[in-house]
Formats: structure tokens, C-alpha cells, sequence
């Protein structure tokens, strides 16, 4: 039996790549569709003057920076020769990028700061063990030492040579926070943590909130006391912990918001004024939860919310980007990010998500109403005929709509609806997490498998992300 079924297999994937050549449809090399981006994560400096991306060095992921008006003049600034790159921003300060690495995959992070002038690197938390009460290192079960984890907790354009970071050097189990200056690398401790697995912080670099796992699965949100400790502010059930939370404060400190499940299934964005406790709903979609938002970068007011069902859709709630939004769904037929703008909001950096293609990136002047395209994440897939990426939804037998993709080869669907000229094998591609979710756009596995002659469909199953609470639980 084990014998016959790899006979059919075998059988099953050369007629596969015989139908392929009998349409005279490219073989597309694996190492193609699934080699690393040739760029990727675009961002422009705070005052406008630089951009940067992700870009490969001797095939290892560095920060590349360019004049802006000069994107071609771009040059790596970081020097990482083993694992790559893929965390970084631009400091407030405008000359410098802050990243974080780890040593081989451990994902112990480090933070590191480079001056974009002289490419001068510094590893800001270059800790190396954690003590227990002893002041002994704490070994793992190979008898390495455990290494501690720095993590970014809050960044402010009020304070540009400071940020928020949490250590675990002291107890593994939590992360105290700590003023980090990121010219000199001094370490101030603000807040010892014995308890809480988060923090709210607002733009002053004042600690909000914090938050607490209850017993039953839970939440419990704390503000403080002023005495030196906390009392609770507000619980959120296990049933809603992971559709709910605070998000982000406005310019003032005063109003809170939250991405919130509460009393509803799907999370909808809310705005809760502190001082009266009052909360309004500003972007809800009964059938997916508010996945993203942007919020002006020094007014703090959320001008735009987008969920994605079937794909993102974004609903504008700030009037004074109405046009430009109308405009960049103009300029390319994908789903849109915004993904990162200058302090004056003068010039934004945008991603353009397809299904048949690679990443499109463009600098976006708003002023002039113009976006002008700089690259995309992968070279080798813009010239190739691809698969469309089709999103359907299936009713299970018990009602529930699971969100599915469904990519077909090209020579089977000529035009465009669907649906193939002859039955077709099936690859049913499951995707991981637990807590993840399938979405539209390139897929590199869709491309893989389409390209040697097989109709892919990836489906929602229950406990995918994204579509309420009832769905995930």
C-alpha cells in the first residue's frame, strides 16, 4: 500500500509538470518564489531627509539608507554577516536607526543604535546572563546561561534621544522598564516589575496602565494608586482576551483607545475619554475585527481603520485624508499600507500588497498629490505571469463563513473567474499559528503549486484570527 501510494504521488506531480509543458507555461524555479526579498520594510526618517529598507549584503538582510530625494544613492548601514535584519525603525532624532538582533535564532533581542553618517553600531543591552537571588547566572538545560531579552516598550517624538525599553535581566519571568538614552547608553530603572506581562504608556513616558493574567484566562488592567502601588481600573474576560485592548492615547492623555470586543463579537475601535469614562465607537465591521489603524503622527488622532474579511478595506475617519487615500487607491490595484510618515505628515511611505506580483513601494508627496515608485520587494517575480489569488467564502454545516483563497493555474483560467476549464487536483494548504489567519496577496506556496499544475485553497478554519470572537473560541 505505502508503495502505491508513492507511485500515485510520483505519478500525480510529473503529470502535473507534463500538462505544465504541454500549455508552454514557465516552470518557475522554487528559489524564485521563495528566495528572500530583494527590499523590504520601506520607512522615511521623521524630518523627511532619508529613507530607509531592508535590502540584502552578501545575501544577509542589512538597513539600507538614502537621501530621499535620492533613492538610488542607497548604502547598507549595518553590518550583520549571520542571521539578517528585520526589526528596525528611524530614532526621532533623524540620524540615527535602531534595530534588534539576537545571537542565532534565540530571539533574545538586543538593541542597537546606528549613527547613518558613520555607520558606527552600538549594542545598547549587552547583557549577557541573568542573576538569580545568588548572584548566580540562571543556566538553561544545556548548561548555557540564559541570556536576557530586551524589548522596545514606547518611542515619543517628544523625546528624541530617549526611548522605553523592558529588560528581564533581573527575573526572567518580567521585564522592568527603563529610561534608555540612546547617545550615551544610560540606563535609568523607572519601574521594577514583580507582576505585570504589559504596560500602556503615553508620550510623556508616563506609565498608564498595566496588566496582569487572571486566574480564569483573563485580564486585569491596573492604574496606579498614588501611593507606590496599583488598583484595578477594569477586568476583560478570557472569552474577549484576544479581540480586546488598549491601544494608544490621543495628543492630550486623556482619551484612551481600544480595540474592543466587549459586549459585541467582533472588535470594533473605540475611544474611551478617562475623565468622564465615556466611550464611543469610531470603526466596527460586523464581519472582521479592526486590524489596523493610522494615526497622525504628532496630533495622536486615529484618521483611518481597516478590517479585513475578504481583503483590507480602509474607513476613513479624518476628512483631511479623504483625498489622498482616494488618490493611492488610484495608482495601484492592491490592498494599501501606509507604513510610515514624517513628523510634519508632508511625505508618507507607501506598501501595495498583490496577489500576482511583489510588493510595490512608493514615496507619497502630499502636497503635490503625487506617488512616485522607488522598488519592489522581489525583482525576479515582476516580469513572470502569476496566479491570481481568489478570495471565497465557504458556509460550513454549521453556518459559519470561513474566509478562503483560492489560486488556480493560469492556463486554466483564462478568464479570470474562478473557476478552472477542466477538473483539477487540489492542494488543501493548512496555515499555522494556533492564533494566525490565511490572507490575500502573494503567496509563495499558492505560486509553487499552482505553477506545476495544481488548484490551491487555503480556508479560515475555526480559531482563525480575525473574525470575531465567537470564530476564535
Amino acid at each position: 500500500m505505502k508503495k502505491l501510494i508513492i507511485l500515485l504521488l510520483v505519478f500525480t506531480v510529473f503529470t502535473a509538470i507534463f500538462i505544465n509543458c504541454a500549455k508552454q507555461v514557465q516552470v518557475i524555479p522554487r528559489k524564485v518564489l521563495f528566495g528572500n526579498p530583494d527590499k523590504a520594510s520601506l520607512k522615511i526618517s521623521p524630518d523627511g531627509e532619508h529613507i530607509a529598507f531592508l535590502a540584502p549584503v552578501a545575501g544577509v538582510l542589512n538597513v539600507w539608507v538614502a537621501p530621499s530625494e535620492e533613492p538610488k544613492a542607497a548604502k547598507p548601514v549595518t553590518a550583520d554577516t549571520v542571521r539578517g535584519i528585520r526589526i528596525y525603525f528611524w530614532a526621532y532624532t533623524g540620524k540615527h536607526v535602531i534595530y534588534l538582533q539576537d545571537k542565532g535564532g534565540d530571539e533574545n533581542w538586543m538593541v542597537h543604535i546606528v549613527d547613518i553618517q558613520t555607520n558606527k553600531d552600538v549594542n545598547l543591552t549587552p547583557f549577557e546572563e541573568i542573576l538569580d537571588a545568588k548572584g548566580d547566572p540562571i543556566l538553561l538545560p544545556n548548561g548555557k546561561k540564559m541570556r536576557p531579552r530586551a524589548q522596545i516598550q514606547h518611542v515619543s517624538h517628544k523625546f528624541p534621544e530617549e526611548i522605553l525599553i523592558g529588560l528581564n535581566n533581573r527575573d526572567p519571568q518580567y521585564f522592568d522598564l527603563y529610561h534608555l538614552n540612546i547617545l550615551t547608553g544610560d540606563l535609568k530603572l523607572i519601574q521594577e516589575n514583580t507582576e505585570f506581562f504589559g504596560y500602556q504608556i503615553d508620550d510623556d513616558y508616563n506609565i498608564r496602565f498595566a496588566m496582569k493574567m487572571t486566574a480564569d484566562g483573563g485580564n486585569e488592567i491596573f492604574i496606579p494608586d498614588d501611593a507606590g502601588g496599583w488598583k484595578s481600573f477594569t477586568k476583560i474576560s478570557m472569552e474577549d482576551l484576544m479581540t480586546t485592548g488598549p491601544i494608544a492615547f490621543d495628543k492630550t492623555g486623556q482619551i484612551l483607545y481600544w480595540i474592543d470586543s466587549r459586549g459585541r463579537n467582533t472588535a470594533a475601535l473605540t475611544a474611551m475619554n478617562l475623565n468622564t469614562g465615556e466611550t464611543k465607537v469610531l470603526a466596527e465591521d460586523p464581519r472582521a475585527d479592526i486590524e489596523d489603524i493610522m494615526m497622525h503622527p504628532t496630533e495622536k488622532t486615529i484618521q483611518a481603520a481597516a478590517t479585513n474579511f475578504k481583503r483590507v478595506e480602509w474607513k476613513i475617519l479624518d476628512k483631511s485624508i479623504e483625498e489622498d487615500i482616494k488618490y493611492l487607491r488610484s495608482v495601484v490595484d492592491g490592498d494599501l499600507n501606509v507604513t510610515s510618515r514624517t513628523l510634519d505628515d508632508n511625505t508618507w511611505t507607501v506598501a501595495y500588497v498583490t496577489d500576482d506580483g511583489p510588493v510595490r513601494y512608493y514615496l507619497y508627496n502630499r502636497k503635490q498629490k503625487k506617488a512616485n515608485f522607488l522598488f519592489t520587494n522581489r525583482k525576479d517575480l515582476e516580469k513572470l505571469k502569476l496566479a491570481k489569488m481568489y478570495p471565497v467564502v465557504i458556509e460550513s454545516r454549521d453556518e459559519l463563513k470561513l474566509v478562503s483563497y483560492l489560486s488556480l493555474p493560469v492556463w486554466t483560467d483564462p478568464d479570470h473567474d474562478a473557476k478552472p476549464d477542466s477538473p483539477l487536483p487540489m492542494v488543501l494548504f493548512v496555515h499555522g499559528g494556533p492564533w494566525a489567519r490565511d490572507s490575500w496577496g502573494y503567496h509563495s506556496y499558492h505560486q509553487w503549486l499552482s505553477n506545476r499544475g495544481y488548484a490551491v485553497l487555503s480556508v479560515n478554519y475555526r480559531g482563525s484570527t480575525g473574525f470575531g470572537k465567537n470564530f476564535i473560541n
